[in-house]
């Protein structure tokens, strides 16, 4: 089997858009994977052209060799686009190889150790602005059966957070806190807002709502400042959606940095880079909770390691999405009344693209809003459930 072309595919998707890559091979067999890097979605399509011309008349299912060579030879290592794109390509590959066995890809990683993961959503506040408002979409997502929800109540902050502000957070946190009770995970997202000192006061001031992690309370970059702050925080600290490779995540397991790790299959290597995290976080007595805010393609294979990896704690996954979510894949997710989501038992990552579907959405500009006072405006008014709700366990 050779590879005869690689393309692809940008989908809007209201905050970014999706970028969706396809191998296709001289024996009819196609892979698919997900290079979404919001903000910088030109980028990683010149990337991935590039990588075509390496990869055309390769073997795809010489996955290890390939990616190895690749990263070695493209010189300029690591860093968000390449590693984006070659974990799109590694994704595709995988899918191709259980495509030909006709298996799942789980079967190739390991086999399944579960067939569902506790999941927590992301996206449920979508238009929401005052406290009372956080509580009413808190309560309403829980009754569609999710049992965490996360979100990043700080605003447009940057590096600090002023009394007035942190009473703002504070009322906010409570009030979805009281709406839910005591038995709903709640997920706190700094965003890598915050420099050490305020950074340790957030994490002490929401410790008495309980929630199982604070996470990126500091910028990516320094992770001598998140070692500091892990120590001084009473709450678990989460990390790691902006770290590239085994590289990046050696160092802040061994000196432990954090309580949760959170790769994103996406950009931090694929789901072999991916499986040999998630051995390093095990070592370390680490909890391992991918960063998964994208679409189907990325959610398929973050399933498909949620079955086969042990230590894998929870799934992120957005709560709804662009209506046109359902029409450009045949993605369907199970969401039980539990809070999981079951592990698709379908063949490869068990997903296919509808190009009509994907042409009209095409790619429209889509800047960063972290640092905008619309930072919650993450879903259109629209938005919907694209979940299947399984009646009993």
């Amino acid at each position: 089997m050779k590879i005869t072309s690689v393309d692809t595919f940008l989908v809007d998707f209201y905050r970014t858009n999706l970028v969706i890559v396809r191998i296709s091979t001289d024996v009819g067999i196609v892979g698919l994977g997900e290079a979404t890097l919001e903000g910088k979605e030109r980028a990683v399509e010149g990337a991935i052209a590039e990588l075509a011309e390496a990869v055309t008349g390769l073997d795809p299912t010489r996955i290890a060799g390939t990616v190895y060579e690749l990263a070695r030879d493209w010189y300029w290592r690591g860093g968000p686009v390449i590693m984006t794109a070659l974990s799109a390509l590694e994704m595709a590959m995988w899918d191709i190889s259980a495509r030909e066995l006709g298996v799942p890809a789980s079967r190739l990683l390991g086999g399944a150790t579960r067939d569902r993961i506790r999941a927590y959503a992301n996206g449920w506040f979508s238009g929401a602005v005052t406290a009372e408002d956080y509580a009413r979409a808190a309560v309403r997502t829980v009754e569609t059966g999710f049992r965490g929800l996360k979100w990043d109540p700080f605003e447009n902050y940057d590096l600090v957070i002023t009394t007035q502000q942190l009473d703002r957070v504070l009322a906010q946190i409570e009030a979805v806190r009281s709406a839910v009770g005591p038995d709903i995970d709640l997920f706190i997202e700094g965003h890598g807002r915050f420099d050490v000192r305020h950074a340790t006061l957030v994490a002490r001031e929401i410790a008495q709502f309980d929630p199982v992690w604070f996470e990126e309370p500091c910028p990516p970059d320094n992770l001598d400042a998140l070692i500091d702050i892990r120590k001084k925080s009473p709450v678990p600290i989460a990390a790691g959606e902006r770290w590239f490779g085994r590289q990046g995540f050696f160092p802040a397991l061994s000196r432990q940095a954090v309580d949760f790790v959170q790769p994103d299959v996406t950009h931090a290597g694929g789901l072999s880079e991916l499986a040999f995290i998630s051995n390093l976080a095990a070592v370390n007595y680490v909890g391992f909770a991918p960063h998964n805010p994208s679409g189907p393609l990325s959610t398929a294979a973050t399933l498909q390691l949620a079955a086969t990896l042990p230590n894998f704690r929870y799934l992120e996954i957005m709560a709804t999405d662009v209506p046109w979510r359902p029409d450009i894949t045949n993605e369907r997710l199970t969401l039980t009344p539990e809070g999981d989501v079951l592990v698709p038992t379908d063949v490869g990552l068990g997903i296919d693209i509808d190009e009509e579907a994907i042409a009209r959405h095409p790619f429209t500009p889509r800047p960063m809003q972290l640092f905008r006072d619309a930072v919650y405006d993450i879903r259109p008014p629209d938005a919907r459930s694209y979940f299947n709700l399984s009646a009993t366990d």
